[in-house]
């Protein structure tokens, strides 16, 4: 069977990561999401250490799509990505992170590839 596109949830948040794995965890269990929220205390904020083993924990040969609620998780993603030295790893930029999360899990689920996942989620961009 084929690897499926993964998902990594980067929120300040440790519950709204844990509410958004529940929402996917609903409907899908076979494709691979990772959680990076709160800082290393569990503490409002993100950690790049985290956001590093999330993505280690997901970054297979389908990839995986990175998820974030606020800008300066954008910012520590990138430097996670950037330090780790993959290109496996695509940042679903200016998607909602519930909604585009949901969204890329259940098309990963129907074995949709990276490019297809993010052409889809293009349709739901908004303005930030």
């Amino acid at each position: 069977m084929p690897q499926k596109v993964g998902i990594i949830i980067v929120s300040h948040s440790p519950e709204i990561g844990q509410g958004v794995n529940a929402l996917i965890n609903q409907v899908i269990e076979d494709v691979p999401v990772s959680l990076a929220c709160g800082t290393d205390e569990n503490e409002i904020g993100t950690s790049i250490e985290k956001i590093q083993e999330a993505i280690t924990q997901t970054d297979g040969n389908s990839g995986a799509l990175l998820f974030y609620d606020l800008g300066s998780a954008k910012m520590n993603a990138e430097m996670a990505i950037e330090l780790l030295d993959t290109n496996h790893i695509r940042i679903a930029e200016n998607i909602p992170i519930v909604e585009g999360s949901y969204i890329a899990a259940v098309e990963s689920n129907i074995g949709k590839s990276l490019d297809e996942i993010t052409e889809s989620l293009s349709k739901i961009k908004i303005n930030m």
